[in-house]
Formats: C-alpha cells, structure tokens, sequence
C-alpha cells in the first residue's frame, strides 16, 4: 500500500496514524523496502490520537501554523511541592520499607545520582513532568536500567515487570549516537520503529537488543526533553554508552499516570530507586 501510495504521488516522507501504526517492527522497514525516505509516526498513532489531531487541525486552520509534534509530553503534572507532600504523608510505609528520601535543589546533581544508581545496576523509577501521551514511556513515566547488563531483563522480571522473557526492552538515546549505534541515523522520538543494531555494538547492550539484533528506539534530543536528555548524556560519561534502557513505569497495570501510582508501584515491588520530581527515594 505504501509503494503504491508513494509511486501515485511521487513524495518521500510519509506520515502514518491507526492502530496500524503501532506496529514498530512494519514502521522499521518504510525506509528499507518504500520509495519514502522519512516518516512520521504520531505519538497516540490509535484512537486517542484523533483528539490531539483535530486540536492540531484546528489550530493550523486559524492561521498560525503550528510547529511539528516533536513531543508527547501532554499529560498532568506536578509540583515539587505536592511531591514532598505525599512523601510527608507517606512517611510511616516508607520507613517501614527501609527508605531514605533526599531532596536536590540542583538538577544536574540530581541526574548525576541517578546515572550514577544505574550504572551501578539499580533499577529506577524516573518520574519527571507532564506525562506522556500515547502508549509508549518517553523518559517521564518510566523504569530505567543499565543496557550493557545482560541480566538486566531478567532483573526487571524478577523485581516488577513479571513479564514473557522474549519481550525486548528498548535503549532510550542521545539523538546525536543513533548512527554510531544503528544501522540508521533516523528521527524516532515516540518509539514506534525498530532498527537494527549496529553488528559490532550488540555485545555491548545485550539488555536492549533482541534476539534478531534489532533495538525498538527512543530518540531523545535536548530540545524536547532536556531533564532525560541530561540523565543520558551523565550516563554517557560514566560508562562510554549514550544510552539507557528504558520501560514504562508500571507493574501488569496502566502505566503510572500520578505521583501516589509510582510510590504505590515502587512500595510493592523491589525498584531500588524512586526519583518524583527532585526528590530521591532510596530503598537499602
């Protein structure tokens, strides 16, 4: 369909929507097997996606054409004041779990602690901003871990996830290193396509490449994302690899959409790192 659609009109970036475009591994091969050189693949590309697609519709339809969806950071927010509240109020569960909580008034002290946890081999839970629209976790809703750990998936399993073993993990990275590490250098900022990666590279991430040596990618750029942006690159300069593995935040449920979802995920399982907002949770 997307060969004949290219051969009719003859453009070589393509956008896609429906539940059909969720399908990361299709997406992955626009490039290699269509006429279209680029493709834009919306965030909520289901149903949900059509409420964010007529709001566009209708902004571009006043005049003032709007920029690009380069993000999907549409969801609730909160406060840091909010958070340190319900840390107060939880008080009591959280030392009876063994928790210490640290606040941090400097960003990037905070980002190099956590790089810092997960190259150590801790798993995190990274909860940051406006939540994330569509599906998929993009650095604010998520589980982060150390992608060159090849017991990093079984890890995950065994501590939250409970999932199949064969399902992948995806490697959230610094937009700048997707062609040192992928057969691609393409834009993939809602997750929604597997690429391959680089041969000589796989050895290094097992936790985040598939047993087909492929990897279903998150770009992330500064621009769009400057908080997990600062994480990764911190990551970067402790271990050499300019990315992380990233998850959705949840156990067998929705992913966490408010802050008493993501304390009440991390009390009940054995997440090693909750970080809400600027403050850290540690569990020892």
């Amino acid at each position: 369909m997307l060969n004949t659609l290219q051969r009719r009109n003859g453009h070589t970036a393509v956008a896609l929507a429906g539940g059909c475009a969720y399908n990361s591994v299709a997406n992955g091969k626009i490039t290699d097997r269509t006429g279209f050189a680029k493709s834009y693949l919306q965030a909520a590309a289901g149903d949900a996606g059509g409420a964010i697609g007529a709001a566009y519709a209708v902004w571009h339809r006043t005049g003032a054409r709007t920029a690009e969806m380069t993000h999907a950071f549409w969801g609730p927010s909160f406060s840091n004041a909010e958070l340190a509240a319900l840390l107060v109020e939880h008080r009591a569960a959280l030392e009876s779990e063994g928790c210490a909580v640290r606040t941090f008034d400097d960003d990037n002290a905070l980002v190099e602690t956590t790089a810092r946890a997960i190259a150590d081999g801790l798993v995190v839970g990274w909860f940051q901003g406006r939540m994330e629209w569509g599906p998929r976790a993009l650095g604010h809703r998520s589980i982060l871990g150390d992608p060159r750990r090849a017991d990093m998936k079984t890890i995950l399993n065994l501590k939250i996830k409970r999932r199949e073993s064969f399902r992948p993990f995806a490697p959230s990275v610094l937009r700048e290193a997707v062609s040192d590490w992928f057969v691609r250098d393409d834009d993939v900022p809602f997750m929604l396509q597997v690429i391959p990666i680089r041969p000589e590279r796989r050895e290094q991430i097992p936790a985040v490449t598939h047993v087909d040596g492929t990897g279903r990618l998150q770009t992330v750029d500064r621009a769009s994302n400057p908080l997990y942006y600062a994480l990764i690159q911190a990551f970067s300069r402790l271990t050499g690899v300019p990315m992380v593995l990233n998850t959705s935040f949840n156990e067998n449920e929705p992913v966490v959409c408010r802050p008493q979802e993501a304390l009440d995920c991390f009390l009940r399982t054995k997440m090693d790192l909750l970080i809400l907002g600027n403050h850290l949770v540690r569990r020892h």
